[in-house]
């Protein structure tokens, strides 16, 4: 299908820089997503690739063709790009099947060539059954298919997602995650998607890049994107974490309030210790760390609970069996099964 390469995009609005200068490749059938907080540049970045804005400096091609750079601008139309917006953007005067078969028309494609595309592409996003309905006798997440039909009914070799599922429920939302993957891997086709929510990101993504304030901070898989961030923002960023201030020695990290924990890394002076919820164990008798219950929260899975070691508050999660097992005050012990240590 396609490849898409940046190479030292940079973006400015007037005196304010919205991109630092970035070069990637995002692969042939690759699923990529831009993550990161709202304002940070990632929807910027896709307007870029889609062609509704021109990079302040750099080129963009997709495959070999040069679609952006110096004296060369391709429009979104000629790209061979589909576009899925936050809004629906469905037409609300047609029916499913017109809506679908909007981008075909404007194509000038046969009407026997469009009835056969249109409900292919029904079949392959679940709405053959719908195909006569209106968008006001539809769900949110049916409307949602509707326009990811549109958008694959050309045979694009890229498809843009900007945040796709933001306007829709949670339960919605994660059925959705799913189907948009599965179509992904249907089509083989190059997926560049945008959202902040950091758990479409892991669930979606072959690599994930993250922004922050215009600046990309990793590129690389949900997996290690989740294991080893490359910053405190990364990691505060993907799934939920606890930061602890400390001093590094040789063999081992001072606490404040005196608590010492083992350690045999190279970082030396003051640090912050990073550990994941998930990643903190209780006991009654010994650990690394000692603590006090603050409060728990029974979740059903999870036992959701607040800890206070010498002033800094951690959040830990247990399995929901064993709410109940320590009461808010107790004195607890915590052991860290993993942990990070970055550089103050």
């Amino acid at each position: 299908m396609a490849s898409i390469t940046l190479s030292n995009i940079t973006k400015f609005y007037g005196k304010v820089q919205v991109i630092e200068k970035f070069s990637g490749v995002f692969n042939d059938h690759e699923f990529i997503t831009l993550l990161g907080p709202s304002g940070c540049g990632k929807t910027t970045m896709l307007r870029m690739i889609a062609g509704f804005e021109k990079p302040t400096s750099g080129e963009i091609k997709i495959n070999d063709e040069i679609v952006s750079g110096s004296g060369v601008f391709v429009p979104p139309n000629l790209r061979g790009i589909g576009m899925v917006f936050q809004s629906y953007a469905v037409w609300p005067h047609m029916n499913v099947f017109d809506n679908v078969a909007y981008p075909l028309k404007i194509q000038k494609v046969s009407r026997a060539e469009i009835k056969k595309r249109v409900e292919n592409i029904l079949e392959a996003v679940h709405l053959a059954p719908f195909i006569e309905r209106m968008p006001n006798e539809l769900s949110g997440g049916q409307q949602q298919r509707v326009a990811l039909g549109r958008a694959l009914v050309s045979n694009p070799s890229v498809l843009l997602l900007d945040e796709p599922l933001s306007n829709l429920d949670a339960k919605l939302r994660e059925a959705m995650r799913f189907e948009i993957k599965e179509i992904q891997k249907n089509f083989g086709i190059t997926v560049v998607y945008v959202t902040h929510d950091q758990t479409e990101a892991m669930a979606m993504s072959d690599r994930i890049i993250v922004f922050d304030r215009g600046v990309v901070q990793q590129v690389d898989t949900p997996m290690n994107i989740y294991k080893n961030p490359a910053n405190e923002f990364v990691a505060d960023f993907v799934g939920k974490i606890n930061f602890i201030n400390g001093t590094a020695y040789e063999n081992f990290i001072e606490f404040q309030g005196g608590q010492k924990m083992n350690y045999n890394g190279d970082k030396r002076g003051s640090v912050v210790v990073a550990v994941r919820p998930e990643n903190i164990l209780i006991n009654r008798e010994r650990g690394i760390l000692k603590s006090k219950i603050l409060q728990s929260y029974y979740l059903g899975d999870i036992n959701d609970c607040r800890v206070d070691i010498d002033g800094t508050i951690f959040r830990v999660t247990a399995p929901g069996k064993t709410y109940g097992g320590f009461s808010n005050g107790s004195e607890v012990f915590l052991d860290f099964d993993e942990y990070l240590v970055f550089q103050k």
